[in-house]
């Protein structure tokens, strides 16, 4: 009798630890479009016993607005870099430790204290990039390595740009170009980066995600957009060249963190430990052509990721890249009344 409460009481605790570590349920992941690996999913899914649902976003602004406004569903959001403290000021995420977590070793020292997240308590890497010039060498064979290809665009590019509609990397490439620093409040600068960019605008065709369909079919000569969205572009017509803005470039990191009101914490958990598996970070990259933060992720993907323009920055571009920090309520709030109007 004594051995066969002895082997039952090891079976539920066996039950117990397997149920542990095979958590059963959903995860609904809040993140930029075209940005998640369908293969990373699976492979998450199949392993955990979780249904895995994603829903698009097109930017900072809109998933900050979504969530604040409530009753989303969501679990996980990616947000920026610049944008991390202000969810964590507004009280948005849930402090989920991931520095303590069994993966968190693999994450690369570079990705660890990072300001916007000291120590990493409330998130982990995604992915990280540039956002620079792309061009098509048939339509544009000059110097590709500045803002002025949608600044001040040669007469082969005029009517055919797209531009990233993203507030603080235009603003950022064109408050370089003038010689400024980001998060400048100089009001003579400002003017002139608002004239700029709303003279220029007439040159552009567009300004919206669709790069990695209509820059290789030929819908734009030229991109002002991420490195890896580019270099997809490349991958679909060998005529796209990637250029790095010599008066500034900025670089950003995307994070996962966990809604403070998320239904799905542990499985939100057991996501961020599995996104950095070295091997799992790779899914992440080989889909979306961006860096990653992961330590050892590098062995694990395409041979072409490893040379690519994109993504090996020369050396002589090298001080012109420079991290997006978030700047002052009241800078962008300057920042935020030159971006209204060039909506208009």
């Amino acid at each position: 009798m004594k051995t066969a409460l002895r082997m039952t009481t090891t079976a539920i605790a066996l039950l117990a630890l397997a149920g542990a570590t095979h958590a059963e349920g959903v995860l609904n992941i809040y993140n930029w479009g075209d940005y998640t690996s369908p293969e990373l999913i699976k492979k998450f899914e199949a392993a955990n016993d979780v249904k895995v649902t994603i829903t698009d976003y097109d930017s900072n602004d809109t998933a900050l607005a979504k969530v604040r406004a409530g009753g989303h569903g969501f679990d996980i959001v990616v947000p920026s870099a610049n944008y991390v403290p202000i969810w964590v000021k507004e009280g948005l995420l849930l402090e989920s430790r991931p520095d303590q977590m069994e993966n968190f070793k693999n994450v690369d020292p570079r990705w660890v204290d990072v300001p916007w997240d000291p120590g990493r308590h409330y998130s982990v890497p995604w992915q990280w990039g540039v956002t620079g010039i792309g061009v098509n060498s048939k339509v544009y064979g000059g110097d590709i390595n500045t803002s002025a290809i949608f600044l001040d665009p040669p007469a082969e590019l005029v009517g055919k740009i797209n531009v990233a509609p993203e507030m603080n990397d235009v603003l950022f490439a064109t408050i370089k170009y003038f010689g400024g620093e980001w998060c400048t409040g100089d009001r003579e600068l400002l003017k002139k980066v608002r004239d700029k960019v709303v003279e220029a605008k007439t040159k552009w065709l567009a300004m919206d995600y669709s790069v990695t369909e209509k820059l290789p079919a030929g819908d734009y000569s030229a991109v002002y957009y991420w490195n890896g969205a580019i270099m997809r572009s490349r991958l679909a017509n060998p005529d796209i060249k990637f250029g790095y803005p010599k008066e500034g470039y900025p670089i950003f990191m995307d994070s996962v963190a966990i809604l403070k009101d998320a239904a799905n914490v542990e499985n939100a958990k057991l996501f961020m430990n599995f996104i950095m598996d070295p091997e799992n970070a790779a899914l992440i990259s080989s889909f979306a052509k961006y860096a990653n933060g992961i330590k050892g992720s590098e062995q694990f993907m395409p041979e072409d990721m490893k040379t690519a323009p994109e993504l090996v920055v020369p050396a002589e571009f090298e001080k012109a890249g420079e991290f997006l920090k978030s700047c002052s309520p009241e800078t962008v709030d300057l920042y935020s009344r030159i971006w209204t109007e060039l909506q208009k």
